[in-house]
Formats: structure tokens, C-alpha cells, sequence
């Protein structure tokens, strides 16, 4: 029974004074209402005979807006008189066309199409989770009324990292440039590859003259090399529950993620291959042999649904796991946080078996929080206390850093903001010194 039928029964409560017999009154006004709500509810268009479908996009970038329209056809032959409610997760941000109060109208035979603007606030899947069609009958007295959990049809938007770091891109690539494709190496060096002979120029090293070449061309001939190519790069996410802090606006594992994508981005420009693997007490993604730019939106595929897990990293397995699918000496960065606890009882016991076999550097990001208590100024009894604290906490982070120095690693720590363009210029220096 709507609004309306109760406006009815106030209506017909006015005229109560005149009868005879109030009671009788209630009676019969009642019955009178309660027949034309049957009545009205069973002249409304049956909604479970009703054909509903979805079209539209199903990945956008975070911080886009997607449009998925859903289609609601009538095949009865009665006029559809309905209230849609197409409910989706609160993080999907949906604004749907069509208010939940208002009534849509679709003719016998039609297709009535309601448009949802989508802006998801949070990456991964953001599903449709309920869809209620409301069915009134011609005098909007009654209805029918069909609820579907899951929604009707199903439909899932993914939500693909925002890469805000691509804006570092061009300038990382005019650095590749000169490193690895317009400026060759006249001197070979570790981490170097035969690239072209040329004529010999005032200047070049005669340790780099090709004698054989130069005798077949009756001139002198030198080499020249350039950094390799095709070599190993593994990222590694760390899921744990570190990965959960949040750094200014987002959590620290999409400030992996960012980095992530603008060194993946570089190595394959480069020609390097890239894996990835997510890791936390079980590995949450893997993905194999990402070398060329076309292979990049797989690994989007890939970290677009990753989320912290409230769980201590498993170390051990990210060491087993890399040391058992890269058998060739690699570049390993793991992204993780420089946590005392975490790494000294998790990582550092099996980093000289990684740093044995691997190339390996570490990308983390500084807690500003923690940073703030060291310089804020004492107001309260308590301040100094809370400042000591985090002096001590930097002096731990100091700490881990060296131990970590000492095996070889390569310790990238700064701001969140930072991360990504210092985790590139961090391969790219390895590169050029032929340390990959």
C-alpha cells in the first residue's frame, strides 16, 4: 500500500461525523480501501516477467567516472508503472539518473534505459549489489514489488590504479635515452653488449679497434657497446599489514602500486623483463614476463584488486619465491616498509640467501606522522614523551638501514611522493653502471 492510499483513508476519515454509526464507518471505509489496493495491485505490470540487462564500461582508472546503463525491458502487456533502485558498494560512488523516488514509465513492449554515473573513491572491484524494482498499479494504490541480492544482472567495475607517477615518465625515458639508445658506450665495461662497428675517430681507444673487420674493409674499424638488454627485474609488493598505513591521502601499498607502474613502465622501454609478485602470508598476484609496454596493462590487471592484509608478511616465501622462479641473476625491489620489527625478524635472516643470488634494493616511504612528532614543539607534560618516542623509532629505522647497507641491498627511503621517481632513477643508475 503507497502514500496514496493512505491519503484515501485520511480523506474518508473526514466524512466519519456523518454516519450513523462510526464504527460501521471505519469498517466499510477501510474495505473500500483495502479492495481498490488489491484491485490496483493486481492490475500492475508483473516485475519478476521483466527482462533486465547491463551494458557499459567495466574497468576504469581511479579517480574516473565510468557510465553503466541498465536496460529494463517490459514484455507484458500492461504499463509499467515502476520505482528503480539499482544499488551499488558506497565506494563505487554511484549517482544514478533516475532518483529511487521518482516513477519510471515504460509502454507494453519497451525498453526504458537508466544511465549510472560511476567515481569510485577506492580501487579494485566495486560490484552492483541489489536491484529493486518497485511495480505500481495504474491508481498508484498498490504495488509489486522484486528485490534480487545479488543484483540482477551482475555487474562489476574494476578499478585500476590511478599511475600519477606517468608524469615522471618522459623525463625517465630521455635518461634511457642517453644511456641505452642514442649514446653508445665507446669502452667496453661489465653489464655491456657488442653494438655496431663504425670508422675509427680521433679519440677512441685502440683496445676497441675490430683488426679482422678493419682488414676485410681496408680501413680501421672499432666497436662499440651499449648497457644489455633483456635483463631480470622482479617487484615485489608486500601486502602485509604495513602496506595498510596510510601516507597523507592513501594507503602505502598504492604508493607501491604508483612505483611500481612508472618502473615497470622504464624497464620496458629498456627492453628488461619484468615480474611481479604480491605478497603477503600467500602470494596474492603473479605475473610472468612483462617486458614489452603492450604486456603493461597486465600487470595493472593484476595489482588493480590488492588490498592490505592485517597479517605479518612472510618474508621466508617472497625469498623462496623469487630465489625458485629466477634462476638468472635479477634486479629484485621490494616494496615494503623500513619496520624494525617486520624486517629484523623476518627479512634479515634470509636476505643473504636473496642477496647472494640478486641484485636487491628496498623502497620504502617515511611515515610523516612520525617525522612531525620529532619537530613539533612541547605544549603539554606528555610532548617530550611522545617525541622521545619517535626519535627512537627513527633511530631503530636507522639502524635496520644499516644492516641492510651491509648486505649489499640498495635502500631507497623517502617521502611518498618521492618514492616513485626515486625508484626509477635508482634502476636507472644501476643500469648505466652496469650493475642489473
Amino acid at each position: 500500500m503507497t502514500w496514496r492510499a493512505g491519503l484515501l483513508l485520511a480523506a474518508g476519515a473526514a466524512t466519519l461525523p456523518v454516519w450513523p454509526a462510526p464504527f460501521l464507518g471505519v469498517a466499510v471505509l477501510t474495505a473500500a480501501v483495502l479492495l481498490l489496493v488489491a484491485v490496483d495491485r493486481l492490475l500492475a505490470a508483473p516485475p519478476h516477467a521483466l527482462t533486465v540487462t547491463r551494458a557499459g564500461d567495466r574497468t576504469v582508472r581511479l579517480g574516473g567516472t565510468a557510465t553503466v546503463t541498465l536496460h529494463l525491458t517490459n514484455p507484458t502487456d500492461a504499463t509499467l508503472h515502476a520505482q528503480v533502485r539499482d544499488a551499488w558498494v558506497p565506494s563505487a560512488g554511484a549517482r544514478p539518473e533516475l532518483s529511487p523516488g521518482r516513477v519510471l514509465t515504460v509502454a507494453p513492449g519497451a525498453t526504458a534505459t537508466l544511465p549510472v554515473r560511476l567515481t569510485p573513491t577506492r580501487r579494485g572491484d566495486r560490484p552492483a549489489v541489489a536491484l529493486t524494482v518497485r511495480s505500481l498499479g495504474p491508481m498508484r494504490l498498490g504495488f509489486r514489488q522484486r528485490a534480487e541480492r545479488p543484483a540482477t544482472p551482475p555487474w562489476t567495475l574494476r578499478v585500476l590504479p590511478r599511475f600519477d607517477s606517468r608524469k615522471h615518465l618522459p623525463e625517465k625515458l630521455a635518461r634511457l635515452r642517453i644511456i641505452d639508445g642514442v649514446q653508445v658506450t665507446r669502452g667496453r665495461g661489465h653489464g655491456t653488449e657488442f653494438d655496431t662497428l663504425r670508422e675509427y675517430a680521433v679519440g677512441d681507444d685502440v683496445r676497441s679497434i675490430d683488426w679482422r673487420a678493419s682488414a676485410r674493409r681496408a680501413d680501421v674499424l672499432v666497436r662499440t657497446w651499449r648497457p644489455e638488454r633483456d635483463r631480470r627485474l622482479v617487484c615485489v609488493l608486500d601486502t602485509g599489514r604495513t602496506s595498510a598505513v596510510r601516507l597523507g591521502d592513501e594507503p602505502r601499498l598504492d604508493t607501491a602500486i604508483d612505483a611500481a607502474l612508472l618502473l615497470t613502465a622504464l624497464a620496458a622501454r629498456a627492453g628488461d623483463r619484468v615480474d611481479l609478485l604480491a605478497v603477503d602470508t600467500a602470494v596474492r598476484a603473479r605475473v610472468t614476463g612483462s617486458g614489452r609496454p603492450a604486456l603493461l596493462p597486465r600487470l595493472v590487471e593484476a595489482m588493480a584488486p590488492l588490498q592490505p592484509a592485517l597479517v605479518e608478511t612472510d618474508f621466508e616465501l617472497i625469498a623462496a619465491e623469487v630465489l625458485r622462479r629466477e634462476r638468472q641473476r635479477s634486479l629484485v625491489v621490494l616494496f615494503t616498509a623500513l619496520d624494525a620489527g617486520a624486517l629484523r625478524e623476518g627479512l634479515l635472516p634470509v636476505l643473504p640467501r636473496l642477496a647472494a643470488r640478486h641484485r636487491v634494493v628496498l623502497a620504502a616511504t617515511h611515515d610523516p606522522v612520525l617525522t612531525g612528532l620529532t619537530t613539533a614543539t612541547p605544549t603539554g607534560p606528555d610532548d617530550p614523551y611522545t617525541a622521545a618516542a619517535a626519535w627512537r623509532a627513527l633511530a631503530e629505522r636507522d639502524r635496520v638501514r644499516a644492516a641492510l647497507s651491509r648486505h649489499g641491498v640498495t635502500v631507497v627511503d623517502v617521502a611518498a611522493d618521492r618514492l616513485a621517481p626515486s625508484v626509477a632513477d635508482t634502476y636507472l643508475r644501476l643500469k648505466s653502471l652496469g650493475q642489473l
